[in-house]
């Protein structure tokens, strides 16, 4: 498909109008880049209710969590841009040596220029805006590739989205695979993208052909350690939450339990009981668990429930595509439910001797997106928190530290590279230009540093060259 938007632009002719924009300064000044921030905000305020009904379609996520986890979170990092853009943008001094003491040291955060940004399904409005406010507030031209599979969100940001934005320097590109190997045959000046290891490293070979500049947002096996000091009830309560929220569609959930069998014993009806409180005696029913986005994907979850044992839940419905909040036991290694990511509402609990065996199982592995530890002993957290690597760590919880927008979230490793949130967004999409400013008087200052070379210039050149932070000037 060579075509892009309600019009049916050629893509060619949509990423020359975007470059010409850009190569313009349109989007350089402030003023452009707050007017735009501020209208994402009200995109956000006037569709409220058509995201929720569109996130309801795909996901059948409830009105709390689509409120949590994507429209507050999205509507927040505006907020943030919109009263820091100033900051951000400032130049930033550095340190000068002797011979640079009269002269203005500084780094320039630069937008790259054309940015592009594809998306996932899971989350399908914040894993879209919240990098395209940093997109934005750091000055560059846009085209967003929302995800396919999620079709409702895909069809509210195609046809509402631009018209809020500035179509001269940001547009929506829907369509499938086609659309999407399409656009990573374009030389762009920044590539964002979330999705899996496998589609991942398809981007990044695209990205190599014109050594463009990437961020990688993957996934991976999130562990979650249980020490046998812990309340089962508590983390239970804090396990079931995050491993379900989303019908278990979520990048940080935790993939895996490792814990001793005793904790096992303890923690099966704790988490059966937390099932129970959170999702009713029938969780098909609920109002508060959404369902799997696809057939393909249901069906690949249901192979991986042939895995271990089912101790709690296993009930499915392909005509609703449900699959009950589900915990496996007894699994081995080798099967695939511990191979690939689960992206669904399925916990397998891997018994380990202690601490020490929990870590060399964790390490052994790909590193993960997210870890946790659950202890009430800060040294157990701790060790594990320093014994391994992995994106991001939460003790004593699930994913909270994805609230927090002082902290960068990305992963390492097979997770991917490259970080955002906040101004972490911002420095992600600024170039960050190294700038020194000279007074083109004062030749005989430089005398030292040209031949005939001596000595005595060496020695000076030398002292001129170590780092000065005092403010003293040249006598």
């Amino acid at each position: 498909m060579d075509f892009v938007g309600p019009g049916m632009e050629p893509l060619e002719d949509t990423l020359q109008r975007l470059r010409e924009a850009f190569h313009a300064g349109r989007t350089r000044p402030a003023e452009f880049r707050a007017a735009q921030l501020r209208a994402l905000g009200r995109f956000l305020q006037d569709h409220k209710q058509q995201l929720q009904e569109a996130l309801a379609q795909d996901l059948h996520k409830p009105a709390f969590e689509s409120l949590v986890s994507e429209i507050v979170i999205s509507q927040g990092e505006v907020d943030l841009a919109l009263r820091n853009l100033q900051a951000w943008m400032k130049d930033e001094q550095v340190s000068r040596n002797l011979a640079t003491q009269l002269d203005s040291a500084f780094i320039r955060k630069e937008p790259f220029g054309l940015v592009l940004i594809v998306a996932p399904w899971n989350y399908p409005l914040n894993l879209t805006l919240v990098p395209l406010v940093g997109a934005i507030a750091a000055g560059n031209c846009v085209v967003l590739k929302p995800s396919e599979i999620s079709k409702s969100m895909e069809k509210v940001l195609a046809e509402a989205l631009p018209r809020y934005l500035d179509q001269s320097c940001f547009a929506v590109v829907p369509g499938g695979p086609s659309e999407t190997a399409q656009l990573l045959e374009q030389s762009f000046d920044y590539i964002f993208f979330t999705g899996s290891p496998h589609v991942g490293k398809i981007v990044m070979a695209a990205a190599a052909k014109h050594l463009t500049p990437i961020t990688l947002e993957l996934g991976g096996k999130n562990p979650c350690y249980v020490d046998d000091d812990c309340d089962p009830q508590t983390v239970a309560n804090r396990v079931a939450w995050f491993r379900y929220f989303n019908t278990g569609q979520t990048c940080v959930a935790p993939d895996y339990v490792l814990c001793s069998p005793e904790m096992q014993g303890r923690l099966l009806p704790a988490l059966q009981s937390a099932i129970t409180r959170f999702y009713g005696d029938d969780p098909k029913t609920s109002p508060n668990l959404g369902r799997i986005i696809n057939h393909k994907h249901f069906q690949r979850l249901q192979e991986l429930l042939r895995c271990g044992r089912v101790a709690i839940g296993g009930q499915s419905d392909e005509s609703q595509l449900y699959i009950a909040p589900t915990v496996l036991v007894d699994v081995q290694e080798t099967e695939p439910v511990m191979q690939e990511e689960i992206f669904g509402p399925i916990l397998p609990l891997v018994t380990v001797r202690g601490l020490d065996e929990a870590i060399d199982f964790i390490n052994q592995r790909e590193k993960p997106l997210a870890l946790y530890a659950f202890s009430n002993s800060n040294q157990v957290v701790r060790q594990m928190l320093e014994r391994t690597s992995s994106g991001g760590f939460c003790g004593n919880d699930g994913f909270m530290h994805m609230t927090l927008a002082s902290l960068p979230f990305g992963g390492v490793g097979n997770s991917g590279m490259g970080r955002y949130h906040g101004k972490f967004s911002f420095d992600t999409f600024s170039h960050q230009r190294a700038c020194l400013l000279r007074s083109p008087g004062m030749e005989k200052f430089n005398e030292i540093r040209y031949p005939p070379y001596t000595p005595g210039k060496l020695r000076l050149l030398l002292l001129a060259m170590e780092e000065r932070r005092c403010s003293c000037t040249l006598l």
